[in-house]
């Protein structure tokens, strides 16, 4: 048995439109061996995706309550929470004008959940940041950004890796310069931009990670089964002093993802 906190990314599983949902597919995480769980917390009518952790909808202490302890009654924790939204041309839209405010604002709310739950950290792709400094969708996506994190508790917000390089996220994120500000690393997304070698460039923002990987024909997402260099890229984070959870993510929607899942556990167990 290794040392990583393994955990799975919720929606790998399936959908939690309920509560009822939502704890199978606690116990479904707790059934593979996984010891944490990674919720998605907001609708997404474009993808016709509806949520029962949506912050517009679990919105009263008591249902709060509800969503801890349907995960610690089952020997879990909560790694942190996914927000991801769709703008109308990228995922995130946080550079694109049209309906805008209403993403920011529920972003900003889901923060505030994970904060009153007691699991801060809440990860989304924002959209790809141009690298053009100076330009006005920059501006647009640091402004947006500083809007989510204005009143939002103690929410973490970590930005997810791939759509840009690791020195272009870096600098975004200092630009923002806010201290709840950070990083959900994705090692499989970083294979275009070099996923080891991004490691220690953004090593003092990393909080959380996803676990996935790509096969370089299939591109089957199973753990150790693709081309993630995992020994190098693990002992990366090792390096740096990530101690942080592994959340497990297989978005293939495969009939047998609890297998994938399982398989990817035991994987990153040898380490």
């Amino acid at each position: 048995m290794g040392s990583l906190k393994i955990g799975v990314a919720m929606w790998s599983l399936g959908s939690t439109g309920t509560m009822d949902e939502f704890a199978q597919r606690v116990e479904a995480a707790a059934s593979v061996g996984c010891k944490a769980v990674q919720p998605w917390c907001v609708d997404e009518p474009k993808w016709d995706l509806v949520c029962a952790l949506d912050p517009d909808r679990c919105k009263t202490p008591a249902a709060r309550r509800a969503v801890r302890d349907a995960v610690e009654k089952r020997g879990l924790t909560i790694s942190g929470f996914c927000a991801q939204l769709a703008g109308p041309k990228t995922l995130g839209g946080f550079g694109e004008e049209t309906n805008l405010p209403a993403r920011l604002e529920k972003t900003r709310k889901a923060l505030q959940m994970a904060g009153e739950i007691g699991f801060p950290i809440v990860t989304t792709h924002i959209g790809p940041i141009p690298e053009d400094r100076a330009g006005p969708v920059y501006k647009r996506f640091v402004e947006s950004v500083k809007h989510v994190m204005a009143d939002s508790g103690s929410g973490v917000f970590a930005l997810e890796t791939g759509q840009e390089s690791a020195a272009g996220l870096r600098q975004f994120i200092e630009d923002v310069g806010h201290d709840r500000l950070k990083v959900n690393y994705d090692p499989a997304n970083m294979l275009k931009h070099g996923t080891v070698e991004g490691v220690p460039i953004l090593a003092q923002y990393i909080v959380h990670t996803h676990a996935k990987d790509k096969h370089p024909q299939t591109g089957k997402p199973t753990v150790g089964q693709g081309a993630v260099p995992w020994s190098d890229y693990l002992a990366a984070l090792k390096k740096i002093g990530y101690d942080g959870w592994y959340a497990l993510e297989d978005e293939s929607g495969a009939a047998d993802v609890l297998d994938s899942i399982r398989s990817g556990r035991e994987f990153l167990d040898k380490f």
